[in-house]
């Protein structure tokens, strides 16, 4: 066993006890991470909508157009699996501010790029730093609150994710509309450089950071080997990589379905349908507060099967019906990733840095990965395709959960 070693175990057996729910520390931890979220998924998808105002002013297709949501979000999943590491030696606070900080003022270069490719090297860098903040978030929640107060802040967190993306998506499209595309960019990054100095207004220093020096290339990969080793977290990291791949593609091909007819909704009013990431926001922070009450595997399972019968209500013909699918599904997802995500800081408690890098790099591949493959579904399919794909991945998400119940169940895993 190294010094260093012996140092942290040290360090570690006299650290203060974790801020628990309810006291004015607890607040202000989970604002500031609510902020850290919503930052980062306004910044991350605020360009989704303006693809098509992409390649009318710069001369592309719509597949080039594309590139400037998923290389960033490329390297974003990059940049994660990087941070969470980083952050064992370099601290928790300050990379997640610096983080949010330079997204913001990558957002702003990008809304003034004067040419395709240099907006896409702004978005490219923008994902990079990013990545600062998704892993680096769980494993702060996960060290400085109490395990039986983790589930509300880290739903609280998740929340805030939701909370972005939709004004990342929604109000895109409206301030697009009454300005330009140019603006709407601004905007977002203006209103994001304020949420970064909240931020760092409200999150107090780490109290249960304990400092890692030395660390070397080896080190992280047994950190990164040790966690893929453990029974239970890479049934979560699956977990993450099939929900996540399920959402994205019911989002992605339902824009067709609604404007194509008998729907023929308009852009706005199919945009308008991302609102549904308000019944996710209030979703994630009553599931975490859920599975700190009555456990993990059961808030799990029902985040599951709510999401496989939004699936399911979506098959059907009627407008009302397909939008109640949606809501259904998103509100399941949400509670599966704010309750997996809250696990993961628990399981990977050694090292909550690298335990966190691979859950979110699994949750990142599941929507390239998954979200591309659903399209061959669509194209030969359609949405009876797609929706059977997705109800075929929950049903394996279901059987990893169960699984996993067993296992805690048994106590091979807590």
């Amino acid at each position: 066993m190294t010094t260093a070693t012996l140092s942290s175990r040290s360090a570690q057996t006299s650290l203060p006890d974790g801020v628990s729910r309810g006291s004015p520390e607890y607040r202000r931890i989970s604002f500031a991470l609510f902020l850290a979220g919503f930052s980062t998924f306004s910044l991350l998808y605020c360009v989704q909508p303006l693809l098509p105002e992409f390649a009318a002013e710069f001369n592309i297709g719509p597949a080039a157009s594309s590139l400037a949501l998923s290389l960033t979000t490329g390297c974003l999943a990059i940049a994660i699996f990087c941070a969470g590491a980083l952050s064992e030696g370099a601290g928790r606070r300050g990379l997640m501010f610096i983080s949010m900080m330079l997204g913001a003022l990558l957002n702003l270069i990008a809304a003034f790029s004067p040419s395709w490719s240099a907006l896409l090297v702004a978005r490219a860098l923008e994902g990079l730093v990013l990545g600062g903040v998704p892993a680096v978030a769980m494993a702060y929640l996960a060290e400085e609150i109490d395990h039986r107060s983790l589930g509300f802040a880290m739903g609280l967190y998740v929340g805030g994710t939701a909370f972005g993306g939709m004004i990342g998506r929604v109000g895109m499209s409206l301030l697009t509309d009454l300005y330009s595309w140019r603006t709407a960019m601004a905007a977002i990054g203006v209103i994001d450089l304020l949420a970064a100095l909240g931020f760092l207004w409200l999150l107090p220093p780490s109290r249960r950071f304990v400092k890692k020096r030395a660390l070397g290339l080896g080190h992280h990969l047994a950190a990164w080997g040790g966690h893929l080793r453990h029974r239970g977290l890479p049934l979560l990291f699956l977990t993450a990589f099939l929900v996540m791949g399920v959402f994205v593609a019911i989002y992605n091909y339902a824009t067709f379905r609604l404007t194509a007819a008998p729907y023929s909704l308009s852009q706005t009013q199919v945009g308008l349908i991302f609102s549904a990431y308000l019944a996710g926001m209030a979703a994630s922070p009553a599931a975490g507060a859920l599975a700190d009450r009555f456990g993990r595997a059961p808030v799990l399972i029902a985040g599951i099967l709510t999401a496989a019968l939004g699936v399911g209500l979506t098959i059907a013909t009627p407008l009302p019906a397909i939008i109640s699918g949606i809501i259904l599904l998103t509100i399941g997802f949400f509670m599966t990733h704010s309750v997996a995500s809250g696990w993961v800081g628990r399981m990977g408690s050694a090292a909550r840095g690298h335990a966190s890098s691979l859950y979110l790099l699994a949750y990142y591949l599941g929507s390239s990965v998954l979200g591309s493959v659903s399209g061959w579904f669509w194209e030969h399919g359609g949405w009876a395709a797609i929706a059977n794909f997705s109800l075929m991945l929950l049903a394996l998400t279901l059987g990893v959960t169960m699984y996993l119940r067993h296992l805690v169940q048994t106590k091979t895993v807590a």
